[in-house]
């Protein structure tokens, strides 16, 4: 692979250009193999626009993660493009989920428009009304409080997606696919920007970090939906630094909601030392810093490692999904009670 143009001079093959290919499944030693799908797809000026905008994730991403623990990591955002087979299984895997999804977007839509014009705004931990109806959700939420004439609702959503190689057990890796397209889905027709990332870790020496932007705010594109199949199960994962990139994102979000919902199986582990006490610190760390900046964080616990899991994001952040079916549905209801 060559070098691209804006890698640093220190580094050979860590380069930007590994994100202008769709990384479409493992080898043996679990790193991915990367080919270029349909590039004929876009004009030059739609591909120029691309590069640029993933040039762009890659500084700020390097950035955030030079002011952390994780300094030195050697990090590439990607952005994934996606193929015919791509689209092929999309419509697979939407068939069962777009009904459900359209019902709640036919209830969310009427408390939108009331919300806007309402003189109180619901889900507070504190405030001047009691919302009995809010008590059943045991997230302290029972409150509304009266609306400055400026203050209008708005929400932001981020999707964190574990790509580590366990989650191509027992469906894990469908079931996050699923609820990958119900949010997304579910995002755009209420007008809720919306990111959906993956990430995974220790690709190569070169590679220690890997995001995957499938869908960002920033470059809506209606194509995101497909590229949404091309999460994957890879290597490992370093939990902390993908949180810290993402909730960075929706806190400089103007939106006043931010939402950040993490789909995973296991604890994070990661090369070298990045694992046991460490690893989970860091997380709790990073959850502490950006819940002070106004970030609400929710974790979707779906493999083997639940209880550690818990432990890392406490009660009041956890959903234990033992149905893996249930998974779309269930964060499509959690982000439209945000609204």
């Amino acid at each position: 692979m060559k070098k691209s143009a804006d890698s640093d001079e220190s580094r050979s093959a860590d380069s930007d250009d590994l994100a202008d290919a769709e990384s479409s499944d493992s080898g043996e030693t679990g790193a991915p193999r990367y080919h270029r799908a349909n590039p004929e797809a876009m004009s030059e000026e739609a591909m120029r626009k691309e590069r640029e905008f993933r040039k762009k994730l890659n500084r700020d991403a390097r950035q955030i993660a030079a002011e952390s623990v994780h300094r030195g990591v050697k990090l590439v955002v990607h952005r994934p493009d996606f193929d015919l087979d791509f689209e092929a299984e999309y419509g697979e895997l939407s068939k069962g989920i777009l009904p459900i999804v359209r019902e709640m977007v036919g209830k969310t839509l009427p408390l939108l428009e009331m919300e806007t014009s309402s003189e109180y705004a619901r889900n507070h931990y504190y405030g001047s009304n009691f919302q009995a109806d809010s008590v059943a959700y045991r997230d302290y939420r029972y409150f509304a409080r009266k609306r400055p004439p400026t203050d209008s609702p708005s929400l932001a959503v981020g999707v964190r997606i574990d790509e580590s190689a366990s989650m191509a057990a027992f469906g894990r890796l469908e079931a996050a696919k699923r609820a990958a397209i119900a949010v997304y889905e579910f995002c755009r027709l209420c007008g809720i920007p919306v990111l959906i990332y993956g990430d995974t870790a220790d690709v190569s020496r070169l590679e220690q970090m890997s995001i995957f932007a499938y869908a960002d705010f920033d470059k809506p594109d209606p194509r995101d939906r497909f590229r949404l199949m091309g999460i994957r199960s890879r290597s490992n994962n370093r939990d902390g630094l993908a949180l810290r990139l993402m909730a960075e994102r929706l806190a400089a979000a103007p939106q006043k909601t931010k939402l950040l919902i993490g789909i995973s199986d296991g604890q994070p582990k990661a090369m070298d030392d990045y694992t046991g006490h460490y690893a989970i610190l860091d997380m709790q760390r990073t959850i502490a810093e950006y819940e002070r900046k106004g970030v609400a964080f929710l974790a979707a616990a779906i493999g083997q490692d639940k209880d550690v899991i818990h432990r890392i994001y406490g009660n009041e952040r956890f959903l234990d999904i033992a149905n893996l079916e249930e998974l779309p549905a269930r964060l499509v209801r959690i982000i439209a009670r945000y609204v």
